[in-house]
């Protein structure tokens, strides 16, 4: 009996080293989380290392990290993007002065929270165009669908821009929106749906003369679709501002007599040139205008009379807008003004001007003073919060009545509109105001 509990005990003095191991493991797996790790590069192209061509960057490490690839002889980092948990994409264009090659060393670098570790890969031989392997065909027929964008309320900084592409399924998928971004890749969220988006930043010159592009490659081919829809949800139609000349003015005579006005549609998508119709005195004169999507400009020989002026436009997403006003041309070729006479002299109404120092050169009575304000204002869509006075003065003329003043824009985007009014006024005489609309090239 002795020794049979004498056996017992030294059977479970055995299972105890086995038992505390058990009790042990579970804690030090929690207490020592994994390392990260890198696997498997896959590196495509569209037409081997040649300028142009488009490489396809796909590796697989741990998830929720953060991929950045250095190629010898590329000057730029290739960030990757975690399409699918643990698998990242990226693509990257070769330019003329970058110096790839087949023997160029490739060096992957994934950073998870605050650990981050690096490997070095090789790229595919044959890759340079020699021995490569036949691509596989595409499906036939290959095409886009549809591109489209989830249209947003207004275009301003943080706003997202979502796009969808349907088309043929298993190819990679990207748009740019020219002007702003890039290849900007798609994922492929259902079979032959891709979908994409943007986030807008504050600089973004988001211009409807030119739309988001999208591409799709299957294999070895591409097609690319152009976006016809706008981006952002317009309801409000343009409006017609800085009329020239203005409602109930009376003008000299001239040979030259200019019929003017700029288009407003500052958060819209801009107005459709070929929509706009000008009426003079029931005569239209669409044909013998210059119009453009932010102003228009007709210019004859009027005979003394009473001219009303009727302009009928729409936005690039239908919204319609008329606007009429008239004005009236003095009997007397040289008729003696009763007001300061107010002339610009150097730039016409609507002109482009360069970037840098603009000079506005004019010419009234001798010895008038002329006040002048010079306002820039954002016209494109994107160019947010951009409504800025650049200049207050006050100018003299000299005994020839000429005078002249100068102003430069901090932020010259190209589009950008500046509203130049001057009033000159003397003892004794009526003050005349007049305005001038200049476009940032």
């Amino acid at each position: 009996m002795t020794k049979h509990i004498r056996n017992q005990l030294a059977a479970l003095f055995l299972l105890l080293p086995a038992a505390t191991a058990l009790l042990v493991v579970p804690s030090t797996v929690m207490a020592q989380p994994a390392a990260s790790e890198l696997r498997s590069l896959q590196v495509e192209t569209d037409d081997g290392l040649r300028a142009g061509a488009d490489l396809q960057f796909t590796i697989e490490g741990t998830p929720r990290g953060r991929v950045q690839l250095n190629i010898e002889g590329v000057p730029r980092s290739i960030v990757l993007q975690e399409t699918e948990r643990g698998v990242y994409t990226g693509s990257y264009t070769i330019r003329r002065q970058d110096r790839i090659n087949e023997r160029s060393a490739v060096r992957a670098t994934l950073k998870v929270r605050n650990r981050s570790i690096t490997s070095n890969y090789a790229l595919p031989v044959g890759i340079g165009g020699r021995d490569m392997p036949a691509a596989a065909a595409p499906p036939p027929g290959l095409k886009i669908d549809r591109f489209s964008v989830a249209s947003i309320d207004k275009m301003e900084p943080g706003a997202e821009l979502r796009f969808t592409l349907n088309g043929a399924p298993g190819g990679r998928a990207d748009f740019d929106i020219p002007g702003v971004i890039d290849n900007v890749p798609m994922r492929e969220v259902r079979p032959g749906v891709y979908e994409g988006a943007y986030t807008i930043r504050r600089m973004d010159n988001l211009a409807p003369s030119r739309p988001a592009v999208a591409t799709l490659r299957v294999g070895d081919r591409t097609v690319s679709s152009t976006l016809t829809q706008p981006l952002i949800a317009d309801a409000k139609p343009p409006v017609i501002r800085h009329v020239s000349p203005r409602d109930g003015e009376t003008v000299p005579r001239s040979r030259d007599t200019s019929v003017s006005g700029t288009f407003d549609d500052v958060g819209g998508v801009g107005v459709d040139p070929k929509s706009v119709r000008i009426v003079i005195a029931g005569r239209d004169v669409t044909s013998a205008s210059q119009i453009t999507a932010q102003f228009f400009t007709y210019r004859a020989d009027l005979p003394a009379g009473r001219y009303p002026v009727e302009v009928t436009a729409r936005d690039m997403v239908g919204n319609g807008m008329r606007q009429s006003w008239t004005f009236n041309v003095a009997s007397q070729v040289n008729a003696a003004p009763t007001t300061v006479q107010l002339q610009v002299t150097s730039h016409a109404n609507n002109a482009t001007v360069e970037r840098g120092a603009v000079v506005v050169r004019g010419r009234t009575t001798p010895g008038a003073v002329v006040d002048v304000k010079v306002n820039a204002v954002g016209t494109l869509v994107g160019v947010f919060g951009l409504n800025q006075e650049l200049l207050s003065q006050r100018v003299q003329a000299d005994r020839n009545g000429d005078f002249s003043f100068s102003f430069t824009s901090q932020v010259p985007l190209p589009g950008t509109r500046y509203e130049v009014t001057m009033t000159a006024g003397r003892d004794g005489m009526v003050a005349t105001e007049t305005q001038l609309v200049l476009f940032q090239k």
